[in-house]
């Protein structure tokens, strides 16, 4: 059985002039442990399919299930990472990691070690009681991505997390992202309109159509050098290979 089933998928708009398809006939399952990228031309609902996903919205038709039963009953098991860190200002970077603990009602002596332990694992200890203004855009990402691993996630759903930082800055927390989620032993599902960051973290890259959005493609991503870093990855052959298979994908997608 597939850790998760996104069943005939359909997402329709209803305006006061009609009816826009946004969604038709999405079908694939993601295995544990997999790390899955989803791409596709501007609009054309990779954001709101990641929605559909998570739970956070209802499909017009269709069903998306965890484990067999419907996401809807097992939202504790999807932790969220938006296009910005959404850290409070006010707080250190120690209060904003326990937040979800807290909101949650969560907050146990172990829980509260286990978010510990992540900051000291993932070299951010000693910048425990730092403000978030005192970061850089990579380090805030890094203690956003921690926060939600302190919830316990089984599937981390990644929506652009990287496009606020500029490009140097996104290749670095790439690397630093991809380390995490690997170590953790997450499964990850992640929206990016980036070829190179869905070419080398993924083991699947899916190519959407634009509107109304089919699945295209479903590529495989295998790298003979697979333990390479996202960065290293981009001076292989298989790198340019693939990125101009997926680019071609993009170029045609109205097809």
């Amino acid at each position: 059985m597939s850790l998760l089933e996104i069943k005939d998928v359909n997402m329709n708009y209803h305006k006061y002039d009609g009816v826009t398809e946004a969604l038709k006939d999405i079908n694939f399952t993601v295995e544990n442990g997999e790390f899955i990228s989803i791409i596709g031309p501007s609009g054309c609902g990779k954001s709101t399919l990641l929605n559909i996903i998570s739970g956070l919205l209802q499909p017009s038709s269709g069903e998306v299930k965890y484990n067999d039963p419907e996401v809807k009953n097992n939202l504790d098991k999807m932790g969220y990472m938006f296009q910005k860190d959404f850290l409070f200002p006010w707080l250190t970077v120690r209060e904003n990691i326990m937040l979800g603990l807290k909101i949650k009602k969560i907050y146990t002596n172990e829980n509260r070690e286990f978010a510990c332990e992540l900051l000291k694992n993932y070299g951010l200890e000693k910048f425990a009681n730092h403000k978030p203004s005192e970061l850089s855009g990579g380090m805030r990402q890094r203690v956003a991505l921690i926060r939600t691993l302190a919830l316990k996630p089984e599937v981390l759903l990644l929506d652009e997390p990287f496009s606020a930082l500029d490009y140097q800055s996104r290749l670095k927390v790439t690397d630093d992202v991809a380390e995490i989620i690997k170590k953790e032993g997450k499964t990850a599902i992640m929206v990016t309109h980036d070829l190179g960051e869905a070419i080398t973290m993924s083991k699947r890259v899916i190519v959407l159509s634009a509107r109304p959005a089919t699945i295209k493609d479903d590529v495989r991503i295998s790298f003979e050098r697979d333990y390479l870093t996202p960065f290293d990855k981009r001076k292989e052959k298989e790198y340019n290979d693939y990125f101009k298979k997926l680019w071609g994908e993009i170029e045609n997608a109205n097809e």
